[in-house]
Formats: structure tokens, C-alpha cells, sequence
């Protein structure tokens, strides 16, 4: 059986990280070239060192989790697993170890945004106890013509 680890994501592991986003589809069309760029994960990992983690097998980065907060609530971003190495319980120990560094750091509430029409990963996001709320309208704006508005 396969040994997978899961530990903290380091900018060393950019590249990596990308080549992962890009093999999926879903995960590809959700990056941005401000946010996603190097100097963009850079900023996120220093603001977020402890709450990201990578999911590791023979040295090969097999999956991922961006997550942080603001102070009041955490959120999910880019989780991605390699498509070779799903359904094997690895996108669920990620989800895990994000949840337990975001409470460890106060934060008790957790929000993630999923492409309506990416039904696989609305369907794991519900088996994972997150709801949707129909209450609110997510509302973005962009402060750079580089990112797309999402439309």
C-alpha cells in the first residue's frame, strides 16, 4: 500500500503546486495569475504559514490544501488532488488538517467556494459536512485587470 505523508506546504513546493492545479480542470480554471502567481502563494503562505499542507507519496506532491483566515473565519482555498490519486481518503486528510490548524488558531467557522457546475466537488464538500447557504449572494470585485470578475 501506498505511504502517503501530509505536511505543511513551503514555497518550495511552488512549482510543484502548479504542475498539480494544472492537471485538473477544475483546479486550473480557479487560478488566477495574480493570486497564483509565485510572488502571489508567497504572500499567502507568510500570512498562513501553519493552516496549508501538501500530501506527499515517494517524494511527489500528490495533493494540496490552501487554507487561512482573517481573524473571525477560515477558508478553503485550491484544494486539489492529483486525478491518479483520488478516492483514496487523501483530499479528506487534507480537509482535516486544515480544519484542526484553523481551530487551533481560534478560528471556529469555515467557508469554501466550489463552482456551481463542479458537481464531484460539491458532492465531496457535502459528505465533508459543509453546507451550501442560500442565503447569502457572493459578491467580488477585482482590483486588478489581471484577475477575472468571475461573470
Amino acid at each position: 500500500m501506498m505511504e502517503v505523508t501530509i505536511r505543511p506546504v513551503t514555497m518550495d513546493d511552488y512549482d510543484d503546486m502548479l504542475y498539480l492545479w494544472n492537471s485538473a480542470e477544475q483546479s486550473r480554471r480557479a487560478l488566477n495569475p495574480v493570486d497564483d502567481s509565485r510572488e502571489g502563494i508567497d504572500r499567502y503562505l507568510r500570512r498562513n504559514p501553519d493552516t496549508c499542507f501538501a500530501a506527499v507519496t515517494e517524494n511527489r506532491l500528490i495533493g494540496v490544501i490552501l487554507s487561512g483566515h482573517d481573524g473571525r473565519r477560515g477558508i478553503i482555498h485550491h484544494l486539489c488532488v492529483h486525478p491518479d490519486f483520488r478516492r483514496m481518503g487523501i483530499a479528506s486528510r487534507l480537509v482535516t488538517c486544515a480544519e484542526q490548524s484553523l481551530q487551533a488558531e481560534g478560528i471556529q467557522k469555515i467557508f469554501g467556494l466550489v463552482f456551481k457546475d463542479n458537481h464531484t466537488a460539491n458532492h465531496f464538500w457535502e459528505s465533508q459536512g459543509y453546507s451550501v447557504r442560500t442565503n447569502l449572494n457572493y459578491r467580488n470585485k477585482s482590483l486588478n485587470d489581471e484577475i477575472p470578475t468571475g461573470k
